[in-house]
């Protein structure tokens, strides 16, 4: 899955600094990039022994949010869950000083799985897809029971009002990214549709609140699994982890369904999800009931409200890679199309609004926070 750099860095400098931070590391260094990570650039590192390793560091140049990118955070709660029953690499370096290589970055255990693109998992059999699926599943559940003040994370994050500091969060990311313009056409990104009254609703009606640690990005592509074996072995990309609602990481999981069920047609759908169409995929409610036996908790009720919200931020998020594909900052070859999907997104978190609203008789809200 790596290959060619096409955000360069200096070789030199880092194999110095690696040669002096990590035990055993020798010379010479070789290195690829590989295609995923929309945020974060990631490198394949192979040293002069063959041991492979992996580095993420920030993108290059003024980044847009102070909030995204924050290979710091990612560093410190891998470190932090290693030896819980939640598999992650393990982490060897952190390196803030910019004079090494121009960013920040950490540099992990490069582990020798399988990284699922297509969360639907069409090319294995049934039972594997069934098993492979719950074994998402209930990591996720494990890393939502874990006590987190336990690990030394008292200060990851807040340990109430999760949703009411996305809001502020969310408001004021896409109040800066949608003013990024296209480098050749001068065109702005522009803004995400109905986000003013998708803040107002959001900040009127809320679940009730919950503090764990959540992941932030949690969905199969996020996963390593086993070379031969359907099991999880590790979970990849924690730059947006924090303590919060775990209902956001479940949004994050099971959105593949929600958004396949759309009335709108966009590049965020996967036919293979619609009912029945693909032995050994878990229903949602199936899903949802794995994942209450392993957290002792019950989210069915609050799901939909939740995805709303998972599906407003999705279009931030998407919104932010349209900004760095602008400004030639986006990091993945894939960029474009999830940079396309920030209007559609916004547009179905307001049709799943509306519909929750009307079965509970309330108006959606049109004003500003």
């Amino acid at each position: 899955m790596a290959g060619r750099v096409r955000q360069p860095i200096d070789v030199g400098a880092l194999e110095a600094y690696l040669c002096d931070k990590i035990s055993g590391f020798k010379g010479p260094l070789e290195v690829k990039q590989f295609g995923f990570g929309q945020s974060n650039p990631t490198y394949q590192l192979v040293s002069g022994t063959g041991t492979k390793y992996v580095m993420r560091k920030k993108p290059p140049g003024k980044l847009l949010s102070t909030s995204a990118h924050q290979v710091e955070r990612e560093y410190r709660i891998l470190h932090a869950l290693a030896g819980t029953d939640v598999p992650v690499p393990a982490v060897y370096c952190l390196c803030e000083d910019t004079a090494v290589i121009g960013t920040a970055f950490y540099v992990m255990e490069f582990l020798d799985g399988r990284i699922i693109e297509d969360a639907a998992m069409l090319e294995y059999p049934a039972q594997d897809r069934s098993l492979m699926w719950q074994s998402a599943v209930e990591t996720l559940a494990k890393l939502h029971r874990i006590d987190y003040k336990a690990l030394g994370l008292d200060t990851f994050g807040k340990s109430s009002g999760f949703y009411n500091r996305q809001l502020k969060t969310w408001q004021i990311t896409a109040a800066s990214q949608e003013k990024a313009v296209d480098v050749d056409t001068g065109e702005p990104v522009g803004s995400i549709p109905h986000f003013p009254q998708l803040l107002a609703y959001f900040a009127r009606e809320q679940p009730r609140d919950r503090a764990t640690i959540v992941h932030g990005d949690f969905k199969i592509d996020n996963l390593v699994f086993h070379k031969t074996e359907p099991r999880v072995i590790g979970v990849l990309d924690w730059e947006m982890s924090t303590i919060g609602h775990p209902l956001s990481d479940l949004c994050g999981l099971l959105g593949v369904y929600y958004t396949t069920d759309a009335d709108v047609e966009w590049t965020m759908q996967n036919r293979a999800f619609k009912a029945g169409c693909t032995p050994g995929l878990p229903t949602v409610d199936g899903a949802l009931g794995q994942y209450a036996a392993v957290a002792e908790w019950d989210p069915k009720p609050d799901m939909q409200w939740a995805m709303a919200f998972s599906m407003m931020r999705g279009a931030v998020i998407c919104q932010g890679i349209a900004a760095r594909a602008a400004r030639r900052q986006a990091s993945s070859e894939e960029a474009k199309r999830y940079a396309d999907s920030f209007v559609p997104m916004a547009e179905y978190s307001w049709a799943l609004v509306q519909r929750r609203a009307a079965e509970k008789g309330i108006e959606p809200g049109a004003s500003k926070l």
